[in-house]
């Protein structure tokens, strides 16, 4: 009998969304139910196979550990571990049907070149509709994954059309209009939380599932950075082997290798996330840990050199972009620490550093907050000016909360999921003033 209990444990050790501290509530489960089964009458082998039958298969009890414990779905790989023939097959459907989206993708891209919107002319076409052209298909592999159903999946067609709408019919004012760039870089996040309610299949407001969507948002930036430079080097090559048989590759690869794969490697880069999670689970909680000193060092750096040499923040519109994309870049350094941590630990160095990095963070934004309120009050409105005073009011809010919670938790005041729940609770209203800045800003300083 010990025996088999041994062999039972060793086999359920490698399903590895079932921990030590489960599998020895497993075995206790198992051992009374080999006791009663025996007090009834069987024999030990037979009351140990009755006992082992009951409590079901191991692969169905990987994976309903998984359910029950989703924030170790994204760190430990169930399905795919090479025992099921079902398992198996789903994952072999799942690549195909990520293929094809990826493929339709690619050529949803080229599809406006039959009317004559090629991918390297000088205008906001492609700016203004990449997003409308590559989301839809990924929101569709997360409502095929998900199982959706027909209803829901046609009301998650809803956001994609209305931003259609609103990206094609507005009179924008050349390829060099601040509104056309505006919807340009706002679109596709407003669209992105389309995607996020595919990816949680009507579980948005239960458990951790926003918070997967995090992981499962920055596990898919780190893919798809890496197979851009993949990618890069592919053209790379292909331009030097045709150039050396005189052929000017160029064209080919402007025309159709850039556009497709910038689509393509969308849906892989998510099939990847989805399919090999377990393959980056070191990677990315370890490229968190090693920016976030670099990123504090850079803020307490710029806010020294702006102390020491009272030179105030030069407000042009590029300047303005690279600091909102590094503070959007540090409340995403200290969201993906949040979403790679474990709950249980106590505060350590690590939590402090997120800390100094969120503090240096906050005098940023309060800086540039100040610049772009000089500059309207000199200069006037913009929709540049007003576009960076929401974000940085947005990103203000967001930082001044997260130290106050970071502060609590480190001072041992509250839980460090309070933090979870507040950034998580948050994601929303960026998308908001997103879709704000598309739907509003054209009409609005059309008449300006």
């Amino acid at each position: 009998m010990e025996d088999q209990i041994a062999q039972w444990r060793q086999f359920l050790r490698r399903r590895r969304a079932i921990e030590s501290a489960d599998i020895e509530e497993l075995e206790d489960h198992l051992r009374s139910q080999v006791t009663l089964l025996s007090d009834a009458g069987l024999a030990g082998d037979e009351a140990f196979l009755v006992a082992v039958k009951r409590m079901g298969s191991l692969d169905e009890l990987s994976r309903e550990f998984a359910r029950e414990h989703s924030e170790r779905l994204w760190k430990q790989l169930v399905i795919g571990d090479g025992d099921s023939p079902t398992a198996q097959a789903m994952l072999r459907s799942d690549a195909f049907v990520a293929l094809g989206l990826a493929v339709a993708a690619a050529l949803s891209m080229k599809a406006p070149a039959l009317f004559g919107h090629e991918f390297t002319e000088q205008s906001t076409f492609y700016p203004r509709n990449v997003s409308l052209l590559i989301l839809p298909h990924l929101a569709g592999y997360f409502a095929w994954k998900r199982g959706l159903g027909v209803m829901r999946t046609l009301l998650l067609v809803l956001p994609f059309a209305v931003g259609a709408v609103f990206a094609n019919i507005y009179p924008f004012a050349g390829p060099r209009s601040n509104t056309a760039m505006l919807t340009a870089l706002h679109l596709p996040i407003a669209l992105w939380l389309a995607v996020g309610v595919s990816y949680a299949a009507g579980h948005w407001f239960r458990g951790n599932t926003r918070m997967d969507f995090v992981r499962f948002s920055g596990e898919l930036f780190i893919y798809y950075v890496l197979l851009a430079l993949g990618g890069g080097v592919f053209i790379m090559f292909t331009i030097l082997m045709f150039n050396a048989i005189g052929i000017n590759a160029e064209l080919l690869v402007q025309k159709w290798l850039l556009p497709c794969g910038i689509a393509g490697a969308l849906l892989v880069g998510s099939w990847l996330v989805e399919a090999k999670q377990s393959v980056i689970e070191n990677m990315a909680p370890v490229l968190t840990r090693v920016f976030t000193p670099f990123f504090t060092i850079l803020l307490l750096a710029f806010l020294a050199t702006m102390a020491w040499t009272g030179k105030p923040i030069d407000v042009q519109r590029n300047v303005l972009i690279a600091f909102d994309l590094l503070l959007v870049l540090v409340v995403g350094l200290v969201l993906y620490a949040a979403s790679a941590r474990d709950l249980s630990a106590p505060p350590n160095l690590f939590d402090r550093l997120q800390l100094l990095l969120i503090l240096s963070a906050l005098l940023v934004d309060i800086l540039a907050l100040a610049a772009i309120a000089a500059r309207i009050s000199e200069f006037g409105f913009t929709p540049n000016r007003v576009a960076a005073l929401g974000e940085n009011i947005i990103l203000l809010v967001n930082l001044v909360w997260s130290a106050v919670v970071y502060a609590r938790f480190l001072t041992g005041r509250s839980s460090f999921a309070a933090l979870e729940r507040w950034q998580t609770a948050y994601l929303p209203i960026y998308s908001a003033w997103a879709a704000f800045v598309v739907v509003a800003f054209p009409p609005l300083f059309s008449f300006i």
